[in-house]
C-alpha cells in the first residue's frame, strides 16, 4: 500500500505548527489512521519518506519518528525541500506490504 505524504494536519484539517516534534507525530497518526483503515499495522511499513523544510529539525524528528514505531525500523529517506503544501514543515509518506500470512483480516 502506498500512502501519499501527509503533513500534520487534524482530523478536522487544521495544521498542527510550533513543535517539529508534534507535527511530526501528527502526519504520522494521520499515516497509522490510514493504514488501520485500509487493514494495515505500523508493522506493515516497509519504508517512509520524510519531507523537510529545515534539515537543521531532523534529530527533533528522528526522536518523535523512532518513539512512534519503537522496535520497528522501516528504511527511512529524508529530503530537504523548500516548502510544503500549507505551509507545514515536515511531511511524511509511506509504503507498507502486508507478510504472505496476512497481519490483518482478510475480506
Amino acid at each position: 500500500m502506498f500512502v501519499s505524504g501527509q503533513i500534520p494536519l487534524t482530523p478536522s484539517g487544521e495544521l498542527v505548527q510550533g513543535d517539529i516534534a508534534r507535527e511530526t507525530r501528527q502526519a504520522l497518526e494521520n499515516i497509522r489512521a490510514i493504514l488501520v483503515g485500509a487493514g494495515y499495522r505500523l508493522e506493515d511499513v516497509v519504508k517512509t519518506t520524510i519531507y523537510l523544510t529545515d534539515l537543521s529539525s531532523f534529530g527533533e524528528v528522528n526522536e518523535a519518528y523512532a518513539a512512534f514505531f519503537g522496535d520497528h525500523r522501516p528504511a527511512r529517506v529524508t529530503v530537504g525541500v523548500a516548502a510544503l503544501p500549507r505551509g507545514a514543515r515536515v511531511e511524511i509518506e509511506a509504503i507498507a506490504v502486508r507478510s504472505s500470512e496476512g497481519n490483518a483480516e482478510k475480506p
